[in-house]
């Protein structure tokens, strides 16, 4: 009946999308979707502003069960030995209307996390100064709608269970629950028929929905045969759904009988109350004269010498692995016994990775193996191994099948010629993970019945693998509760880990790019002599200061190994903004020719002012054009004032316009322009090193002439420390007698 769905609905606030350079760019969206849900929707809403900037535009939706999608969309090389499924994606184009909505349909997804990243196309790489122009906004939103079915029917072990499908529009949804240690399942459907007593045609479907990938299995069972399906390593401790859907012709109901049966898996254990001791002592190892770890090593050394003998009672061994939560997204795993792992042939020997918590999905878990060759008689013997997710892999034959009954694995393996092995699985989905390890031989498994491999297991979580190498920079990236990190690269380097070398800047381009940029402050120096020269005392200190911190955060901001940072990067980059805005402050005002009282009033009220601004937006172009354009005012007012009280032009003199002031205006303007229009990630090296030559050289013509009172260099007379002779100007009258 209709009143066994319920419907529900989620949603989440919408983002505004980014063009991609990194994954950072990308906006996530996390939904859980409850379990008997039967059908999943997605509404997808794309749209953009309404501004003539706003232009044809394609978004890209990638999904992905259990943890955030692993997408590529530069086409860059992930790290070696990292594995990498492609994402299921759509794309959703805003052509001709403002809004785009679009729908996505599953049938028996499967319950737990589920994730959604939307973003733009490539980003141009073009440096744009905030202000200047107006992006157009994009917006992505993502809504979702399930049917959960109330009370589905619980199918149990061993148990015929009759059922009957209503009509061929409402399949039957039936669940099951796996136990631990199952090995197999098997699901027999019985007795088949129609209401006009005729053989069905039925189609079974067992198992859910997962993206990118699905293992769904599905037989079509046809006449009134017993039909089966069987399953090897079903998921552990999960409801597994069923669906039936008749095929007949005719709206009439079938009716079934359901029998699910488990093969069970008996393990074995190296573990023992004397391994939990471990737990108190040190990481580093047992305390001296500790009788607790002294047994515990015993007791360890002498089940290795019987797990032969134990392997043919059992069908795998299992090792005590404890999880250590070391920080955001960072885990270590520790086996109790050591971190080398017996591996015989007969059963496989399972580690437990626990990483179900939710949280752990937004990293990388990296597997490291080392074959201890010493161990190890035979030289055609190799020891497979396999990372699965929900259940382990529980035979791994010389055909290496690393697969599950729902999930397809990552094998490894290491012997005598490649005794290292190294897995890296970006984002894991939220599960428990398995590491299965078996020792095969190449004539059979009677050749090495007697033989048994040590394997050293170091197994971790890490927000970013490598920590991103030396040219990238690990981001941690927040939605709402949820945490996930992500690599920025730098200088060139791309790729998930910032390994990809394709368009890496080499040394010597680094060197150079930082030689341009630092070395480019050096054009001050003539500004500043020529305030000197013309005593302008604290405009040369402004240069002076704006030079040195510019040199610096330069040599501090470069993205590849030539950087040197005398200080805090945050603050040598508030220094050198408030720099360059105070020297254009301080110049244009020296221009206007106020009084010197008044000057020097504005030179600091003006200094507060743009510190203040700096420290709400650093970045915002009304921090260097609301300056300018209040000085310049000042400067025409304080001409205007000149050239009415004189009656003449000001400046007077046309070689102060032609050689001086109009040469210094060109290359202020030359130098926006550069500054503001022209300036990419590729050219930034050279594009804002002419900025630096241009501006300093701009501060040198536009300097006013000194005093026509003052001498060159008339302030050095006031520093001496010794007698000196007066001059008397004044005129004296000689008395003659």
């Amino acid at each position: 009946a209709d009143s066994l769905y319920v419907s529900e609905y989620f949603s989440q606030s919408a983002q505004k999308l980014s063009f991609y350079s990194w994954y950072g760019n990308a906006k996530l969206f996390h939904f859980h979707v409850p379990e008997d849900t039967v059908l999943l929707r997605w509404l997808l809403q794309a749209s953009r502003g309404k501004g003539p900037e706003c232009t044809d535009m394609e978004v890209t939706v990638h999904f992905r069960y259990g943890a955030p999608p692993v997408i590529n969309p530069l086409g860059t090389r992930f790290p070696a030995n990292a594995t990498v499924r492609p994402s299921y994606n759509i794309s959703i184009v805003l052509s001709g209307a403002a809004q785009n909505t679009t729908f996505v349909n599953i049938t028996t997804p499967a319950a737990g996390d589920w994730f959604i990243a939307a973003h733009l196309p490539e980003a141009a790489g073009r440096i744009e100064v905030k202000g200047f122009s107006t992006p157009c906004p994009y917006i992505f939103q993502a809504d979702m709608f399930v049917l959960r079915l109330t009370d589905m029917p619980v199918l149990q072990p061993g148990v015929a269970m009759p059922q009957t499908i209503v009509s061929p529009a409402k399949p039957l949804h039936v669940k099951v629950f796996v136990p631990k240690h199952a090995a197999g399942m098997r699901l027999e459907l019985q007795s088949c028929m129609t209401s006009e007593q005729k053989a069905c045609t039925v189609r079974v479907v067992l198992g859910s929905i997962t993206l990118p990938q699905s293992f769904q299995r599905i037989v079509t069972c046809v006449g009134n045969v017993t039909c089966s399906l069987a399953l090897d390593s079903p998921p552990w401790e999960k409801w597994l759904q069923i669906m039936v859907e008749s095929f007949g012709a005719t709206n009439g109901s079938v009716s079934l009988v359901m029998l699910a049966s488990f093969t069970a898996c008996r393990p074995g254990s190296s573990s023992s109350f004397l391994n939990f001791l471990s737990l108190n002592q040190s990481q580093t190892g047992p305390r001296p004269g500790s009788a607790g770890a002294a047994g515990s090593s015993g007791v360890s050394a002498g089940e290795a010498s019987h797990n032969v003998s134990k392997q043919r009672s059992f069908c795998l061994q299992t090792q005590p692995v404890v999880r250590e939560d070391l920080d955001v997204v960072s885990v270590r795993y520790r086996l109790l016994n050591g971190p080398s792992v017996p591996v015989g042939s007969l059963s496989p020997t399972l580690l437990l990775l626990n990483l179900n918590t939710g949280m752990d999905s937004g990293g990388s878990l990296v597997i490291n193996l080392l074959l201890n060759k010493t161990s190890l008689s035979l030289a055609n013997a190799t020891v497979a191994a396999c990372v699965s997710a929900a259940s382990p892999v529980l035979s791994l034959n010389a055909t290496r099948n690393c697969s599950t009954a729902f999930f397809q694995g990552y094998p490894l393996s290491v012997g005598m010629s490649s005794a290292e092995a190294m897995l890296i699985v970006l984002y894991p989905q939220t599960d428990v993970w398995f590491l299965s390890l078996q020792l095969l031989c190449l004539k059979g498994q009677g050749e090495c019945k007697a033989t048994e491999a040590k394997v050293t297991v170091f197994a971790y979580l890490t927000p970013c693998f490598n920590d991103c190498g030396p040219y990238g920079q690990c981001s941690l990236l927040r939605r709402h509760g949820y945490l996930y990190a992500g690599c920025s690269c730098k200088a060139g380097w791309g790729g998930w880990s910032c390994t990809d070398d394709t368009k890496a800047q080499s040394v010597g381009v680094q060197n150079l790019a930082t030689l341009l940029l630092t070395l480019s402050n050096l054009m001050f120096l003539p500004a500043i002599a020529v305030a000197i020269h013309r005593c302008y005392l604290v405009e040369a200190s402004v240069y002076t200061y704006t030079m040195f911190f510019s040199t610096f955060y330069h040599a501090c901001d470069q993205p590849g190994v030539a950087v040197m940072c005398i200080m805090d990067y945050d603050t040598l980059q508030y220094c050198d903004f408030l720099g360059s805005v105070v020297s254009i402050w301080v110049t244009i005002l020296c221009m206007s020719r106020v009084k010197k009282i008044l000057k020097y009033v504005l030179f600091i009220l003006g200094t507060l002012l743009i510190a203040m601004s700096l420290q709400l937006d650093r970045r915002g172009v009304w921090n260097m054009m609301g300056p300018c354009l209040f000085a310049l005012i000042i400067m025409i007012a304080a001409w205007v004032h000149h050239g009415v009280k004189r009656r003449h032009c000001y400046p007077p003199s046309w070689k102060r316009w032609v050689f001086y002031l109009l040469p210094g205006i060109a290359l202020a303007f030359i130098a926006i322009s550069v500054y503001a229009f022209m300036e990419t990630n590729e050219n930034y090296y050279y594009t804002h090193s002419i900025w630096h030559v241009l501006v300093a050289c701009s501060v040198a013509f536009l300097l006013p002439p000194r005093d026509k009172h003052k001498k060159p260099w008339a302030w050095s007379q006031k520093l001496t420390c010794r007698y000196q002779i007066c001059q008397n100007d004044r005129e004296e009258l000689y008395a003659v007698t």
